[in-house]
Formats: structure tokens, sequence, C-alpha cells
């Protein structure tokens, strides 16, 4: 896998918004790999986040998406993992400075939260930002 391979997963209550992200994120040039689910049928957060972060750490140059009701649980779930740095975000702004700040690399929507171009908006911002580096790097660092 190449660093233009995306990860997508979701509960069952971000389905719908990961569908329509998933084309967004084909859209901007990479290939998306739905992690799941395939329906609203109630699945557990922490499942598909889990799901998401081993693939991650098979594919260390990938980046994901997770979506659930708030994005809250899917970042806590996400964040257990030390090779992953996911960022709930609410707007562009705040996907473009987890990446250039905090070189998040999975980033966590709440679907119940965030509409649906606000949400796109996010994915545009979080897979077109790269990250600074520079002073950023040493506290990066410090996360583990």
């Amino acid at each position: 896998m190449n660093e233009r391979s995306i990860a997508i997963a979701s509960d069952h209550a971000g389905v719908t918004l990961k569908e329509i992200l998933a084309k967004e994120i084909e859209a901007l040039g990479f290939s998306v790999h739905d992690l799941g689910p395939r329906d609203m049928q109630s699945v557990d957060y922490p499942d598909y986040a889990n799901k998401l972060a081993h693939w991650m750490k098979d594919h260390s140059n990938c980046k994901g998406v997770l979506i659930c009701g708030s994005g809250i649980g899917m970042s806590i779930a996400a964040n257990r993992h030390t090779w992953i740095r996911a960022a709930l975000c609410q707007d562009g702004l705040a996907a473009a400075l987890s990446r250039k700040h905090n070189n998040a690399n999975v980033l966590c929507l709440g679907e119940r939260l965030i509409g649906v171009e606000n949400a796109k908006d996010c994915v545009r911002q979080f897979f077109t930002t790269d990250f600074e580096g520079g002073r950023h790097q040493a506290r990066v660092a410090k996360l583990g």
C-alpha cells in the first residue's frame, strides 16, 4: 500500500456519512479501503476503531477516517494505539491544524454533529495538508 490508500470505518451511527465521504476521498485521488460496517445494524465502535488501527499498523504510511455518532468514542478507542494520532474535528480549520501541527493520521467525525458539507471540508483539508514538522516534531515525538 502506498500513502494514497485511506482506510475508513464507522459504527452503525456513521454508515451514511462513511459512504458519502468514501466517494469524496476517491475524488481526491485516493484509494479507499472500507473496513465496515456495511449496514446500520448495531455494532460496537471500539471493534471498528481497532480494526482500522490494526490495518494502519500494517500500512504505516497510510491514513484513516473513523465515524460514529459523536466521533468521541472512535477517537478515544483509536488513540489507545500508540501508532495512531486520531483527531476529532468539527471543521476544516481543525482538520488542517491537526495535520500541520499534530501530524494526525486518523480523522474522526461525528455524523450526528457535523453536516455533510462540513464533513467533506474536513476530509479535503485533512488529506491535502502536510505536517509542518519543525517545532512541532519534538512535541509529536513525545506522544509515543
